[in-house]
């Protein structure tokens, strides 16, 4: 690997290996990618090597700068601070606090609870209805939130952490068939993101460990 080039170990399924490709593709960062495929051998995240990385054997784990941090809120932060251009976070406070808010809303009430390690616990018959209660419980939140954050994202008209966080929660609404007629911001909000660049060269569909059968 070169030297000084941050390293990022991603799943290309993960939505939260998603949201650090994103930030890393909308701030211009150059990265490695390390795949660990979370279904081959039991789940890779297991293995002794990665434990080492990360004791909470989750992706994503980012490489940079002479550390390594784990948790994609946490990645991010640390982005914003080091290279705050494009800015992710507002600078008025207000605003940040906004765009926090639906970031840990997204990361921390919805997406955890619709996991791969919670769906193995309630059984696979029990796995769709489980993701899709999840997701609805939280989309009727956000979708209150964003009728009155939204402009052409959600907080506004800047891209922020929010998208980052919203984008790939939509994709997994979709995967796990959740009707998503009832929330039209977030529908709207979701297809404008989706022409953008960076969620584009980011997309589960283009990484180097994306099956053959699911490459775009």
């Amino acid at each position: 690997m070169q030297a000084g080039k941050p390293v990022l170990y991603s799943y290309f399924r993960s939505s939260c290996s998603w949201r650090v490709r994103i930030a890393l593709a909308l701030k211009g960062i150059d990265y490695e990618i390390v795949p660990i495929n979370l279904i081959k051998d039991g789940g890779q995240q297991f293995s002794e090597e990665f434990q080492t990385l990360n004791p909470m054997k989750q992706v994503p784990i980012l490489k940079i700068d002479g550390i390594t941090i784990g948790q994609s809120l946490a990645i991010m932060e640390y982005l914003e601070e080091t290279r705050p251009t494009p800015r992710l976070l507002p600078q008025d406070p207000k605003k940040k606090a906004i765009v926090r808010m639906i970031s840990d809303l997204i990361a921390s009430g919805i997406q955890p609870i619709q996991n791969l390690s919670v769906l193995k616990q309630v059984g696979q018959e029990n796995q769709m209805p489980w993701a899709q209660r999840a997701i609805t419980s939280g989309f009727n939140a956000l979708e209150q939130i964003l009728q009155s954050t939204a402009g052409k994202y959600c907080v506004g008209d800047e891209v922020s952490m929010a998208d980052v966080c919203l984008v790939p929660q939509v994709a997994n609404a979709e995967r796990f068939k959740v009707d998503l007629s009832p929330y039209p911001t977030i529908s709207h909000i979701n297809k404008a993101l989706l022409a953008l660049e960076a969620f584009q060269v980011s997309h589960p569909c283009r990484q180097p460990d994306t099956p053959a059968e699911l490459r775009a």
